[in-house]
This record gives structure tokens, sequence and C-alpha cells, in this order.
């Protein structure tokens, strides 16, 4: 298969995707693949070490698409492997400035409950087309080593899922994929919540940055980003209790 070709099948597979199927119904072997794997996936801290890189990057294009809602201009992310990166952009100070800085850490959990959706209702293929062609676009963003090889993996990883993964499969992976970013982001919270009881890098953390830009303390921040992430939560595993079969409980 030469490149003309290939780009076609994966186009036609991108394409395939903006339509809708049958709604995700969860039995025993649904349940283990969409809420026991996430959960290896996200606590063995083997595989946290990769995946949570995927969390990482998941945040900072949560600042980044915060920050165009406002009309603010995103020069660029840096990743890097121990999980830390940064978004800069351009604009005013003040409301652009902190809506832009606060959904970094909700971001991975209100994508989580987008993916957990899409897949019980249904629109998992589209969820995985749409998010596929984001990260190929995020890429331009990227400013740094680390990052350009964590977000080309992440992108390379995202097309051939969308090209390879059959239909039958797709809505679980969504589902599985929404339930991990889901606990990710409850993991990330715990992260910079201790990192402000145990004050170590508090200059690092996004509270800290928010509230030295605003009349609200770190403490209210952490509160804030608490709530977006627990709600988002409760609401996936509500999403995703709705798609349990009768004979798998």
């Amino acid at each position: 298969m030469d490149f003309k070709q290939a780009t076609a099948t994966w186009w036609d597979a991108i394409t395939s995707g903006f339509g809708r199927q049958d709604g995700l119904e969860l039995d025993v072997l649904g349940l283990v693949l969409v809420i026991g794997i996430p959960l290896v996936v996200t606590l063995t801290p083997g595989i946290w070490r990769f995946f949570g890189l995927f969390v990482t990057f998941i945040h900072e294009l949560g600042h980044a698409f915060a920050a165009l809602m406002t009309g603010r201009v995103v020069k660029g992310i840096s990743l890097n492997f121990d999980h830390s990166g940064q978004m800069n952009s351009l604009g005013r100070v003040g409301f652009s400035a902190t809506w832009a800085g606060f959904w970094g850490y909700p971001a991975p959990g209100v994508l989580g409950l987008v993916l957990a959706t899409s897949a019980v209702f249904g629109w998992a293929p589209l969820a995985l087309s749409v998010g596929a062609l984001i990260l190929l676009v995020a890429l331009i963003f990227i400013r740094n080593f680390a990052g350009a090889v964590i977000a080309v993996i992440t992108a390379i990883a995202a097309q051939l899922v969308v090209v390879f993964l059959p239909l039958e499969w797709i809505s679980v992976f969504v589902a599985a994929l929404g339930t991990a970013l889901t606990i990710g982001s409850l993991k990330d919270l715990v992260k910079v919540i201790r990192v402000h009881t145990r004050r170590r890098h508090v200059q690092q953390s996004d509270a800290y940055i928010l509230a030295q830009g605003s009349a609200l303390p770190a403490g209210a921040w952490l509160m804030l980003f608490a709530l977006v992430i627990i709600i988002c939560a409760l609401a996936t595993a509500r999403v995703l209790y709705t798609a349990v079969s009768v004979g798998a409980v």
C-alpha cells in the first residue's frame, strides 16, 4: 500500500465515524473491559507512568481550548516525561487568563464524561474520529522535544485505533478510555492537593498560579477543581450504570 492509498484508507476510516451506531450495553465481560482494565491502567504504577503522559496532554489541551474560547492566542504547549507540562498563551489579564488557567485539571474528567456518554448513546465512532483529528491538529502547538515524542506517539496511536479497531469494539474502547481519563483526573486531583498540603513545588500548581491573579486563595481553586472533577466522575459512573444489562448484575 502506497502513501496515497494509506491516506485514503485513513480518511475513509475517519469519515465513517461521522454517524451513529447502537448504544453500549455492558454485560459482565463489558464491565471488566470498561471498568476493570482502566483501573489496572491507572492504578498500576508502571502502566500509569505512560498513560499519565496522555492525561497530562489532555490537561494542557484543556488549558489551550479554554484559552481559545476567550480569544487568547495559544503560543505553544510543552510536555515533560515527569507528567508536568505548560501551556503558554497571549491575551488580556483577567477573566480570559483565569478561565484558561482553570480548565487544566478538570479537562480529563470532562473528556471522560463526554467519551462515556458518547459510547452509551451510540456516538462512539464520532468521538473517536473527532478525537483523532484533534490530536493531529494539536501537534502544531507542541514546543519541546519530550512534548513532540508524547504528542506524536499519542496521535499515531489514535489514528491506528481509528483505522484498525473493529466497529463492534469502538463503543467499548471509547467507554474504557473515558473511564481511565476519569480515574486519571481523580488521581491528579489528589496529587495537586498533596502538593499544597506538603508545600512542595507549590509555585508550579495551577491553584497557586490562579490565586496570584485573582481574589480567591489557592484552597478555593482546589475546591473548585474538586467540585467539577467529582461531578464529572459521578456523572460518568451514572451514565455507565445505565448501560449495564440486567443479566450482568
